[in-house]
């Protein structure tokens, strides 16, 4: 429906100069709200036709006056319609605002996205990882591309983000960008954070997000078994790369590191520990927590066969994480593992291999550097194994307690 649009163009009285001018001022009303402000010009009230909104005659201040009011009132239908066609809402201060050109830019979501991640950036290293900015910048330019084809605007006023505006985003994301829900959900939180920032600056009084709820799918990560794992430990690959990436996948299989840690790796963060044990320390890039895993021996001799032989205290040839999947895809194949290998699946292997046999998930947690343990139980599933054996040892428990009560009994 076609919002009533008005335009007026009145004296205001009460602020009459010395030579008995007064200031003209323009009022635009759209259903029913309006809006006013001056046209930095004056008149003299005996000229001036309440009714019609414009002086009478034909002197040169006549003349004058109607001529900059016919061009102000033209500009105004101009503007509302060129936002009209964009489907946006239209407000009598929105089209004041653009006619007066004080649209605020940093207080429109993607300036203040960019401005944000600009910030970030420069975060990087010190309390943000380069993943996080990546994140960001990729939900930035989804939110550029669905402003674009959904409301033909290079931005959009905070005010304007609605709960439908949030819907339509929500199946942008899953339809035509095809993201799966636990990504468009993770896209939706940083726009939600956006929002925030908007709304602690005072920029917006209402929070758009106040009826809409996040929704994220639980996950099977999937895992390798001990089986699966010894089989690509044993198995003899004919080109070097793929022994490689055998070998620093199997590493991460048994220390839990990710992709970016293993790829940091240097001798200095090898040490002995109060143990006398070597253990691995360092602190994660992606969420700058600290991490101490004590090296078995299986991830000890991988670092073992590459010592001295890489550039800039390196303790393994990490590939581009594109071509490490990509190998490991081919190490599945020729291993016959029909599950997706990925090198972010070793980790997954870690935390549950050392919950199934029995590493308490308190210290699963600490090694692999989360924050709580509610991360690590989403990373780690308890398999079937390991509810086999817990119940083993209860019904032994039981078994025990009753031998125990018969003999009593006697």
């Amino acid at each position: 429906m076609r919002s009533t649009f008005r335009v007026l163009f009145f004296l205001k009285r009460d602020k009459q100069k010395a030579n008995g001018n007064v200031p003209i001022f323009c009022r635009i009303t759209i259903n029913k709200k309006e809006t006013r402000f001056g046209i930095k010009k004056d008149i003299n009230p005996a000229i001036w036709n309440v009714k019609a909104g414009r002086a009478i005659g034909r002197t040169d201040e006549a003349v004058e006056v109607n001529t900059l009011i016919d061009k102000i009132r033209t500009s105004l239908f101009n503007v509302y319609n060129e936002i009209l066609l964009s489907d946006v809402d239209v407000t009598a201060e929105k089209v004041k605002n653009h006619f007066l050109g004080s649209t605020i830019k940093d207080h429109n979501l993607l300036a203040q996205f960019k401005r944000h991640n600009e910030d970030v950036k420069k975060l990087i290293g010190i309390s943000k990882s380069k993943a996080t900015y990546q994140k960001c910048e990729v939900t930035r330019k989804h939110l550029t591309n669905f402003i674009k084809e959904e409301y033909n605007l290079s931005d959009i006023s905070f005010k304007e983000i609605n709960h439908q505006f949030i819907i339509d985003f929500e199946v942008y994301l899953l339809s035509t960008c095809k993201c799966n829900p636990n990504t468009t959900a993770k896209f939706i939180q940083f726009l939600k954070r956006m929002v925030i920032i908007a709304k602690n600056n005072g920029w917006i009084t209402t929070n758009p997000f106040a009826n809409y709820k996040i929704r994220t799918k639980k996950v099977d990560r999937g895992y390798l078994t001990q089986h699966e794992i010894y089989t690509i430990m044993e198995k003899k690959f004919s080109t070097e790369r793929l022994e490689k990436v055998r070998d620093i996948f199997i590493f991460s299989c048994f220390t839990g590191l990710a992709y970016i840690d293993v790829k940091n790796l240097r001798k200095s963060n090898i040490s002995t520990s109060f143990d006398d044990r070597l253990w691995i320390m360092g602190k994660r890039e992606k969420t700058g927590v600290n991490f101490n895993i004590p090296l078995l021996d299986i991830p000890k001799n991988i670092l073992d066969k590459y010592e001295d032989t890489l550039p800039d205290d390196k303790v393994l040839p990490v590939l581009s994480n594109q071509k490490m999947n990509g190998y490991l895809k081919e190490i599945g194949s020729i291993c016959g593992i029909t599950k997706d290998l990925t090198f972010h699946l070793a980790r997954h292997t870690f935390a549950t291999l050392t919950l199934t046999k029995g590493v308490s998930i308190e210290s699963v947690s600490k090694m692999l550097g989360h924050t709580n343990i509610k991360t690590t139980q989403i990373y780690a599933r308890i398999i079937d194994e390991k509810v086999s054996q817990d119940m083993a040892l209860f019904a032994d428990k039981l078994e025990a307690k009753e031998n125990n009560d018969n003999q009593l009994a006697v």
